[in-house]
């Protein structure tokens, strides 16, 4: 049972959320910007690829609601997308964003 428990926490964390957002209040789109800084990378201006554990979407989740729901107008929108290791592997980059999952070695 041990070995089966970890295995399926090996499989969650190797998948990704993607997190996109369209904030019209400045000040809470820089706020949520910077939190969401401590969960991943930024892809795009408002758009994040974050590391996915239950705990780590759970945190998101109870930010948002806790934190910068009640601050959204009508307008406002977060979207999560939980992404699998099988679609990660499908996700196609072009541009600055083909390097990204390189590994880079330097010499001197």
């Amino acid at each position: 049972m041990r070995k089966i428990r970890s295995l399926l926490l090996f499989w969650k964390l190797n998948d990704m959320l993607l997190l996109s957002y369209d904030i019209s209040k400045d000040r809470t789109r820089t706020k949520f910007s910077k939190f969401l800084n401590r969960y991943g990378r930024r892809l795009q201006y408002s758009v994040y690829e974050l590391r996915n554990s239950p705990r780590v979407l759970q945190n998101i989740r109870t930010e948002i609601e806790l934190q910068y729901r009640k601050q959204f107008s009508g307008a406002d929108s977060v979207v999560i997308f939980q992404i699998c290791e099988g679609d990660k592997k499908k996700v196609v980059r072009y541009g600055y964003a083909e390097n990204e999952e390189k590994e880079v070695v330097f010499f001197e």
